[in-house]
């Protein structure tokens, strides 16, 4: 029989019935049961006694042992999902539930149990639990948008330059996975012999400052169609084959070179390292644990597509225009980049989406241009021979020759 199995029913008798006059218990019927200590359920039998004293619902347990639960003690569990459920508790024994369905057993213990809904609180209103719910999302933005982005600030000042590099290094082979498209290997490091030559040239012609840079700048090309460039922890510094190939003239590419150099100066790759993996930690422990792969391919597409704050492509876009004066370039340069590529291919794809976050683009190239007002003497960051070895840096090189192992650019800097 079920929990809702039928059971003799009978009118309650006055006091002052002989106990012999009075109806006798009720007929045994089943149910499930959870102790509150197993994680299972047990089928047990029950006895229902409401006209003896004391009065009292009786489990026979599997093991044959019996569990004597006063009627007095019996509570309604309120707020179930099915509504035929009938839930019960004893205030003796809390945490343990006996599953019962809305049949002739669960009627007569409602009759009886004279404390049965005591303590059980309407469940709360609709606008109570939208407040609530809002809350909850109001805490969790604050703790992703506020508190995690303060925290990863302060812990990149104090975070060790070996601890970064260490970071950029594995994030740097994750990203040529996953950007492979051959499913042959991980995207080529392009090291053609005067292409990158003439790479070390042009960041020798920028120079950056020994005290700017919390570690050695170190450059490499991917051999990838992507137009963009971007910065990893540690000072590794990443151009693609499609930006140089996108570009008019050496000068654009140092520009852009001179920005990422802007932003590891900042440190700001770091701080967007540790941005994302805190707000990835913080959705793990809500919504289900990330496993350390996923992290890592969250943590590399977030710095593909990078896009810091205002301050901080400011504070980028100034050093760079600082550096090109500097190593006699004009910081046109990065601007002209900006509006070619934005006419050829809008605002909201490729090199152009990377670099589009606030402040807008418009007032980018201004700014580029303001700060070449009154620049002269330059000349280009590379001759025209050097140009033509950078842009063909992902050259394949002949079967017979090795290619020439690239050195870690700034290692000189201590």
């Amino acid at each position: 029989m079920s929990g809702a199995g039928g059971s003799t029913g009978s009118r309650r008798p006055d006091a002052d019935t002989p106990p012999w006059l009075r109806p006798a218990p009720s007929g045994p019927t089943f149910a499930d049961f959870a102790d509150g200590e197993h994680a299972r359920l047990a089928r047990v039998g029950l006895r229902l006694y409401p006209h003896e004293r004391p009065d009292r619902l009786v489990l026979a347990l599997p093991d044959g042992a019996e569990q004597v639960w006063p009627l007095e003690e019996l509570r309604l569990v309120p707020g179930q999902a099915d509504p035929e459920a009938f839930v019960l508790t004893s205030m003796s024994d809390p945490l343990a539930r006996l599953y019962l369905g809305k049949g002739p057993l669960a009627a007569r213990i409602s009759a009886h149990a004279p404390a049965l809904h005591a303590g059980a609180a309407p469940p709360p209103p609709r606008r109570r639990l939208l407040k609530w719910g809002g809350a909850a999302l109001a805490s969790v933005a604050l703790i992703i948008f506020v508190l995690v982005p303060v925290m990863a600030d302060q812990l990149a000042r104090f975070l060790p330059p070996e601890g970064e590099r260490a970071l950029g290094d594995a994030t740097f082979e994750q990203i040529r996975k996953v950007l492979d498209q051959s499913g042959i290997g991980p995207v080529r490091i392009c090291e053609t012999g005067k292409g990158r030559e003439a790479l070390d040239a042009m960041l020798a012609r920028l120079a950056p400052e020994v005290d700017d840079l919390p570690y050695p700048v170190r450059l490499s090309v991917l051999d990838h169609d992507l137009i963009n460039a971007f910065t990893l922890p540690g000072g590794r510094i990443i151009l693609f084959r499609g930006l140089i190939e996108a570009a008019d003239s050496p000068d654009e590419v140092a520009a852009v070179l001179a920005h990422e150099i802007g932003h590891a100066v900042y440190r700001d790759p770091t701080r967007d390292a540790l941005r994302t993996a805190g707000s990835i930690g913080v959705l793990g422990l809500l919504l289900g644990d990330f496993a350390g792969g996923t992290v890592v391919l969250f943590l590399a597409n977030s710095l593909i597509n990078a896009q810091y704050s205002q301050a901080a492509e400011t504070r980028a876009d100034e050093y760079a225009h600082i550096l090109l004066k500097e190593a006699g370039v004009s910081p046109a340069a990065l601007g002209r980049m900006f509006v070619r590529l934005r006419d050829e291919y809008g605002d909201a794809s490729g090199f152009v989406a990377h670099f589009a976050s606030h402040p807008t683009l418009a007032e980018r190239i201004a700014a580029s241009e303001a700060a070449a007002e009154g620049v002269t003497g330059t000349e280009p960051v590379l001759g025209a021979r050097q140009w033509q070895a950078l842009s063909g840096i992902c050259s394949p090189l002949p079967p017979n020759l090795a290619p020439v192992p690239g050195k870690l650019l700034g290692s000189d800097m201590k």
